[in-house]
């Protein structure tokens, strides 16, 4: 996941031309990260008084005297300087140990997104960008006019094409939206609900996982909430009672706070898309994806929906019978129905009977450091580039490292990454990818240097064990590090187009397409190793592994429809009560009814993150990474460096400066189609349609 919220604040522009940027070398930020509260507030009040001035300068212009430099440039130097800083002091809400400082960063995110609103909405402003539009037809390069047209796009988007009053009304809306969603993420990083348990009723789970548990005085377990706990628990936790409570907890975190938070956000989204003339927040939005509009979204699901509903229905009948047979072996009452706590253990049990994966194994061959050595070295090489860890990098916690990364060839440096995979107190509870810089002209003359951050909640080593990772983790770590190789590898002329500042429905295209190398056999090797003597994954397990990938295609792939519907429904919607949407969806599509009194929409982070209206964007773009793996990358050869270069020169280089479809095209040869989706997901009836 792309973490849309900082994405977001950086859809400005930068400040070089691209005949400008080719001449120029880097322009290197050392980014800050021991700051005072003090020194955030003080930082804060400086950018906002500059970012200010820049607008009233530009919007008291002669109209007749606009031009590139005084117009689209000045505005652009000041929007570069506005990305560059407000990272800085938005990022350490997600990730700083310190509480006062997420909080004194929290209030920043929330006065400077006050201020992008702000910014947004000057009409003085809009109008001599439009101005300037009219007069400068011939003499701009194809980035400067995809600049300067998207500009007056956003400004009519925004309204400003429309009555003072309404105005005003979109922009007191607005802001509000901002200040809800930096809340309703807020009080998910806070959450520190845990749950204790006695060890018979942690019955089924590894050695392992239990001495990596905390306990009480009275030697009970204590389970948090948190991925590495959840998951694995509930996953292969024999007790159905202690995956209820498990279940129940977690997919009621934040339940009262943010059910009112996502329900009011809910209501204002629809208000401000209905003052703008929209028919709902989804048109809204998707009018400047690949979608275009509802009708597409509704029409790509339910065709989704229909292709995995047979699937589905054979994979919850075999789920079933799993059930009927161990309730009687171990005398627990069948209730003749999957449950929402009983799906993710039935499904590993999927796993290992048909696929007879043993995870416990599994897990011994992919120790951290392991999976990142053989991650790096994929990366490198595929991509033509050399990581070398910074000695001594100022970081925000003991265990955060940076990285830089050269092109191999020239050596020259493209950008730097940080990697803060394990969990903490406060900490943002996913995995994601924060943009930090982005890599595109700077103000003097020089290409910035691109930085951004991989965030995971990956089981923290032990002095008796290193972190291991499950297989999916692999998976996860493989799709993260894609969007960072997005954000580092960008060289655009503007940072409203750096990495991955792409049509939401194309974002997770490039780390999606690179998931597909955990589940080949060569790389696999490469990022595998057993943790005490080095030895290499058994063939019998790898292709076990791998073969695996088909297990439980369907109803793994009908939740991601769910979610999707669900976003979907309340989004097109003037108002919803999300608990009943959401519960719907769920007995409609996959057939397994929500637990009564969660709703998991209040910690669904995407909806308050910039995928509102957007979830779809994951399946939706997966048929796009699928088609550009299996058509050019297996064909060619998966570790092909001649294919991966090209991969980086036309999608990763180019960021958001060319159309999504465009760049798939240039890069296939031809429009994309589905085939390729439905024959790696094990679909017998592939359908091979257009997009």
């Amino acid at each position: 996941m792309v973490c849309k919220h900082l994405r977001m604040t950086i859809a400005s522009g930068s400040v070089l031309s691209a005949r400008h940027c080719a001449q120029a070398g880097h322009a290197r930020n050392t980014l800050r990260w021991d700051l005072s509260p003090d020194e955030i507030r003080t930082m804060t009040d400086s950018l906002i008084a500059r970012v200010k001035k820049v607008y009233d300068d530009v919007g008291s212009l002669n109209i007749e005297n606009v031009s590139v430099e005084n117009t689209l440039m000045t505005l652009a130097n000041a929007k570069m300087d506005y990305a560059s800083s407000h990272h800085v002091l938005a990022f350490p809400q997600y990730v700083c140990p310190s509480k006062e400082l997420r909080s004194a960063s929290t209030e920043a995110d929330k006065r400077l997104s006050e201020l992008d609103v702000e910014i947004n909405m000057r009409e003085d402003v809009f109008k001599r960008i439009t101005a300037l539009q009219n007069k400068q037809k011939d003499n701009l390069s194809a980035e400067e006019k995809r600049f300067l047209d998207r500009l007056v796009t956003l400004g009519q988007r925004k309204g400003l094409h429309l009555s003072k009053d309404i105005q005003e009304e979109i922009k007191r809306t607005s802001k509000l939206i901002s200040e809800l969603s930096i809340e309703f993420n807020k009080n998910l990083n806070e959450e520190s609900k845990f749950l204790i348990f006695s060890e018979h009723e942690l019955g089924g789970l590894a050695a392992t996982f239990l001495s990596g548990l905390d306990k009480t005085a009275e030697g009970r377990y204590k389970v948090t909430l948190e991925y590495p706990h959840y998951y694995p628990l509930m996953k292969r936790c024999h007790n159905p009672e202690t995956r209820r409570k498990m279940e129940m907890a977690f997919n009621s975190r934040c339940k009262e706070v943010n059910t009112a938070i996502l329900e009011e956000l809910i209501q204002l989204r629809a208000k401000v898309a209905r003052l703008l003339g929209y028919g709902s927040h989804a048109e809204y939005v998707l009018e400047i994806n690949m979608a275009k509009n509802a009708s597409n979204v509704s029409d790509f699901l339910d065709k989704f929906h229909e292709a995995l509903k047979p699937v589905g229905i054979k994979e919850r009948k075999y789920i079933l019978a799993l059930k009927k047979r161990e309730c009687l072996m171990k005398g627990y009452q069948f209730d003749e129905k999957i449950n929402a706590w009983d799906l993710p253990y039935y499904m590993n049990q999927v796993e290992q009977r048909k696929f007879a994966v043993d995870k416990d194994k599994l897990i011994e061959y992919f120790p951290l450091d392991v999976v990142t050595e053989g991650l790096f070295g994929i990366y490198q090489e595929l991509l033509g580039l050399t990581f070398t860890e910074v000695e001594q990098a100022d970081v925000w916690h003991e265990n955060v490292k940076l990285y830089s990364a050269r092109d191999t060839e020239t050596g020259e440096e493209i950008g730097q990454f940080y990697l803060d995979l394990h969990p903490r107190e406060g900490k943002y509870g996913h995995a994601g990818c924060f943009g930090l810089q982005p890599g595109c002209g700077g103000p003097d003359g020089k290409r910035r240097l691109p930085v951004a951050a991989m965030v995971a909640n990956f089981t923290k080593p032990r002095k008796d064990c290193p972190s291991l990772l499950q297989h999916h983790e692999v998976e996860t770590y493989f799709h993260e590090f894609g969007h960072v190789m997005h954000e580092i590898c960008s060289n655009t002329a503007f940072s409203e187009f750096s990495g991955t500042m792409v049509e939401t429905d194309f974002v997770e295209v490039p780390s999606q397409m690179l998931e597909n190398w955990v589940w080949e056999k060569e790389p696999l090797r490469r990022m595998s190793r057993h943790y005490k003597d080095g030895t290499s994954i058994p063939d019998e397990l790898l292709d076990k592994l791998i073969a695996s990938r088909v297990a439980n295609t369907g109803l793994m792939n009908l939740r991601q429809v769910v979610l999707s519907k669900v976003d979907q429904s309340l989004h097109t919607s003037p108002r919803a009560d999300t608990a009943e949407v959401f519960a719907k969806h769920c007995q409609d599509i996959l057939g397994i009814p929500a637990t009564p009194g969660t709703n998991m929409t209040a910690s669904f982070s995407h909806l308050a993150g910039g995928y509102d209206g957007q979830y779809y964007s994951y399946l939706w773009s997966e048929v796009y990474s699928m088609d550009i793996f299996f058509s050019r990358f297996k064909k060619e050869g998966i570790m092909n460096p001649k294919v991966g270069k090209e991969y980086r020169r036309v999608i990763l280089e180019a960021g958001g400066s060319v159309d999504g479809m465009d760049m798939v095209k240039t890069f296939l040869g031809r429009a994309p189609c589905q085939d390729a989706f439905f024959q790696c997901k094990g679909l017998v009836n592939s359908q091979e349609a257009s997009m």
